[in-house]
């Protein structure tokens, strides 16, 4: 039996680092959570760390969600502290387990880019909805809300790939700053290449560069994409050398890697992260994005899309 939420009951006030999270849990809770995110906009996680106003946060909430799997990792002994008193979650590592995982080049540490996959993502949804369920008798339509979410990632997912494919087979590689896409890379077919590695805590080296360059020459790559919270010079780099090459290509837009978007925007959603990434990609390669599904029509006249 569901039990609704009173007009009377104090939501939950739950704490999320990355804005990935926190709107799984906004979708999820509802009304029974309110819900603070540390990391906005243009905000990378890799090199996150936290304020004394941040710390104040975290101890002052009911709950904290996190990703895991080292996303948060200047972030990672504040939270082990805090999870001593507090209720705080890994929702990566509570839904994916690691033999799942996509493995940094060169090392055994996971990639913790999960969400760039939206069938992998969607299972954080369970994982939120069962702690928020734990923690109050006034989270109740948690599930449900949960399996609503997941009929609507689920579609997005489908629309990904159906996308994706349309790009030309010899044009479909993503050439990005740093390795955040290799999830997306492994579930919608496409290739990848950057100039980084995961993390973006070291500078790319000028064999980065040479090496991405003479991939974007060999392939005849049309565009390759800068990340709104990566610093374009190294993107800006490539494009600059390339043309060297007797070869044009051009910057195919911004992309959404380790943040979203503004708040009250479509790309300030999970959603609209992932339609964003991939009508631009699609786009500026020379596909076309298949017509949105039923699930998500909702969602696209709310945003006036």
């Amino acid at each position: 039996m569901l039990i609704a939420f009173s007009a009377f009951a104090q939501p939950l006030n739950v704490v999320t680092t990355v804005g990935t999270i926190a709107d799984v849990t906004k979708s999820v809770g509802g009304e029974c959570v309110e819900v603070t995110g540390l990391m906005g906009p243009g905000i990378d996680p890799h090199l996150y760390k936290a304020s004394a106003s941040d710390v104040r946060t975290l101890q002052r909430t009911d709950i904290i969600f996190y990703s895991g799997y080292n996303l948060e990792g200047q972030l990672g002994e504040v939270l082990g502290k805090l999870s001593r008193q507090i209720t705080t979650v890994a929702v990566s590592e509570g839904a994916i387990t690691e033999e799942e995982t996509l493995r940094k080049a060169g090392g055994n540490a996971t990639d913790p880019h999960l969400w760039m996959d939206v069938s992998l993502w969607a299972r954080t949804a369970d994982v939120i909805a069962q702690t928020l369920t734990e923690a109050s008798p006034d989270c109740q339509n948690a599930m449900a809300n949960a399996e609503a979410y997941k009929t609507q990632l689920a579609a997005l997912h489908e629309w990904i790939g159906e996308s994706i494919i349309t790009i030309p087979e010899t044009q479909r590689i993503l050439v990005t700053a740093h390795d955040a896409f290799f999830y997306y890379s492994r579930a919608y077919g496409i290739d990848v290449a950057s100039v980084q590695g995961v993390s973006t805590q070291s500078e790319a080296s000028i064999e980065d560069i040479r090496s991405t360059v003479a991939t974007v020459a060999e392939r005849q790559i049309p565009a390759i994409f800068i990340e709104s919270s990566i610093n374009p010079r190294t993107i800006e780099a490539v494009l600059q050398a390339v043309e060297n090459q007797e070869f044009t290509t051009k910057i195919g837009g911004s992309l959404f890697s380790d943040a979203m978007g503004e708040a009250g925007t479509a790309n300030g959603t999970y959603i609209g992260m992932l339609y964003h990434n991939t009508q631009t990609i699609v786009e500026a390669l020379g596909g076309t994005i298949a017509p949105l599904p039923e699930a998500l029509q909702s969602w696209a006249e709310t945003w006036n899309l």
